[in-house]
């Protein structure tokens, strides 16, 4: 039996701490990953600091993560799409509400991963390069092609035309750098906002034209760069974009509909210990006020707004539709690149803690990822 390490999460607002763990089997529609790399991401904070509002059935001790990539070791009942020893990238989805078990969380030496929710990863492809793919992937692809979100069709190597542009708010992200590949593998034209620095790496993924977020006038210059085009909706990401989404969309002809990526206000600055309350309560009233505002203005302009939850796609058609039937061929062939780029900022469990605080700094046009 492998000896398996974790990072743990011993009990809510606990520090990090790694620590042994125990080697989990596979089930059926399971495989179990020897990790290589993991990437983080802000829900892996919100975890630590805001588990018990964020994700109140959160079972503890934990494993945090969801960015993983690595080689298979063992393969459950009814698995035929991987062999021990293939290199894959995955979604490790343990902190789900419907998965819910610390087996399945990205941060230890061995995680159990849904077989419908890894891909096979070309040899030319890095475990490094790798990991920046499956939340940003993820929560892209709710957004985009989710029923109850923008409905968009599936992305593909022969997706026809679909005479729609997608608006891509934040298209520097994580999200956004998925968002716009898939977008326009699905045939769609996508325009998208950024730094003016991250232009021209927005026009590279595939947007036709980017617009400065930062701009006074950039809602009403949109506006005008999509008269006499018909919306497929906006995808919203970043601190403030849904409102400026909903302005947008609300002055256009098309889907009239705003897929969330997040909320109205950060609770990035919320500590887990001292303090906390100071800053929690203004940030939980700011929330409630934003929330109120968004949902006034959108009714006022005739438009439907949502968050997306990056981890339903494991339950729905979304998640074999990207990580069965559009990914594997999709990198093998260049077609799609892992974006952002990584950065790798450490190696082993120890330093996922200092990731972590480092991406809470801010990060631009990158993903960081500790080797493993």
């Amino acid at each position: 039996m492998p000896e398996n390490n974790s990072l743990w999460l011993a009990a809510k607002r606990a520090p990090f701490t790694v620590g042994p763990a125990p080697y989990t089997a596979p089930r059926s529609n399971e495989i179990v990953v020897r990790v290589r790399a993991v990437a983080v991401n802000p829900m892996d904070r919100l975890q630590q600091t805001m588990g018990d509002i964020v994700t109140p059935w959160t079972p503890y001790p934990f494993v945090d993560g969801s960015d993983v990539a690595g080689e298979v070791v063992e393969v459950g009942a009814g698995v035929t799409r991987f062999r021990v020893g293939d290199r894959v990238v995955g979604f490790a989805a343990g902190s789900d509400k419907v998965r819910n078990r610390a087996a399945e969380g990205a941060f230890q030496d061995y995680v159990v991963l849904l077989a419908h929710m890894a891909a096979p990863i070309p040899e030319s492809m890095a475990f490094e390069e790798a990991a920046v793919l499956p939340l940003g992937l993820s929560t892209a692809a709710c957004g985009l092609f989710q029923k109850d979100l923008l409905a968009m069709n599936a992305p593909s190597a022969a997706a026809r035309p679909a005479g729609k542009t997608l608006l891509v708010w934040g298209g520097s992200t994580s999200v956004g750098s998925n968002a716009i590949q898939l977008a326009v593998a699905a045939g769609y034209d996508v325009i998208a906002t950024a730094s003016p620095r991250n232009f021209d790496y927005v026009k590279r993924l595939g947007a036709s034209q980017a617009f400065d977020y930062r701009s006074k006038t950039v809602v009403a210059d949109i506006v005008r760069a999509l008269r006499g085009r018909e919306v497929a909706g906006t995808l919203a990401i970043g601190v403030g974009s849904a409102a400026a989404c909903v302005g947008v969309v609300g002055a256009c002809k098309g889907n009239r509909f705003v897929a969330m990526a997040t909320p109205p206000t950060s609770f990035d600055d919320v500590p887990a210990g001292r303090g906390r309350w100071l800053r929690l309560a203004p940030a939980i009233a700011r929330m409630l006020a934003g929330t109120l505002a968004l949902t006034l203005k959108a009714r006022r302009r005739g438009v439907k707004a949502k968050m997306i939850w990056g981890s339903t796609l494991i339950a729905n058609e979304v998640g074999p539709m990207i990580f069965e039937a559009f990914l594997p061929a999709a990198l093998a062939e260049a077609r799609f690149v892992a974006a952002p780029s990584a950065t790798v900022i450490g190696a082993g469990l120890s330093a996922i803690p200092a990731a972590l605080e480092r991406q809470r700094q801010g990060v631009s046009a990158a993903k960081l990822v500790v080797t493993l």
